[in-house]
């Protein structure tokens, strides 16, 4: 019984997300978390567009909060807005904006949207970035398409720091599939050594300290064979 409750819980979870993400858009919105807290259920939407999501005096957030209580029974939902600061960094908002672009100029174009994207990511300072369309492009049988620059990690734990997201586009031949994957600047690489001004000075005080102690040893040699000829 406890099982089938939350399994009933996690789809209604769900089905909140997708209603929220359809209702404003696609490609104004990249996340939706709920957490749940004693007075009620806080819904935050991550979005690079936060005046668009908002509406004028706040009319959207309100209609959500309407259709959220009667559709899905919720208490006492709040909405809050996470802006997005750099959403070339975020693969959900780049992925919609492929599929966005699919969906208007058509699959025929889907090398330039790439492309674009591609290098709109990698201008922004991005390590590495990759991107897979999957469908008819452009013939009549399904493809995959693979648009990659820079450094991506696909194993182990550091392959946990790469932001992956997914979208689709319907186009006329069909549905078009679209993943990518980004790796930001300031993602924590386990194997990347960061050499800053503080860790060059501390590497020529040391050679210099080498060199120093180098002629030091030959100076011992040549008194100990002086005094060694002196007693002979």
């Amino acid at each position: 019984m406890d099982e089938r409750k939350i399994i009933g819980f996690k789809k209604d979870e769900f089905a909140i997300k997708e209603y929220i993400k359809e209702s404003l858009g696609k490609g104004k919105v990249s996340k939706v978390n709920i957490s749940y807290t004693p007075i009620g259920e806080k819904i935050t939407v991550s979005t690079h567009k936060p005046g668009l999501v908002i509406g004028r005096k706040g009319e959207r957030i309100e209609e959500l909060t309407r259709v959220l209580k009667t559709r899905f029974k919720l208490e006492n939902p709040h909405i809050e807005i996470d802006e997005i600061k750099k959403p070339e960094f975020d693969a959900q908002l780049m992925a919609d904006e492929i599929a966005l672009g699919l969906e208007r100029l058509g699959p025929l174009k889907f090398k330039v949207l790439a492309y674009r994207t591609l290098q709109k990511i990698m201008n922004a300072g991005a390590l590495g970035t990759e991107i897979r369309l999957h469908g008819k492009l452009p013939s009549a049988r399904a493809k995959q398409w693979r648009f990659a620059q820079g450094y991506i990690k696909k194993t182990g734990d550091a392959a946990k720091v790469v932001d992956r997201a997914q979208s689709r586009a319907e186009t006329r031949p069909g549905t078009v599939g679209v993943r990518v994957a980004i790796l930001s600047p300031d993602a924590k690489l386990i194997d990347r050594i960061n050499i800053d001004e503080s860790m060059i000075s501390k590497l020529k005080l040391n050679s210099v300290e080498e060199e120093i102690e180098k002629p030091k040893k030959k100076t011992r040699k040549k008194t100990e064979k002086k005094v060694e000829n002196d007693k002979e």
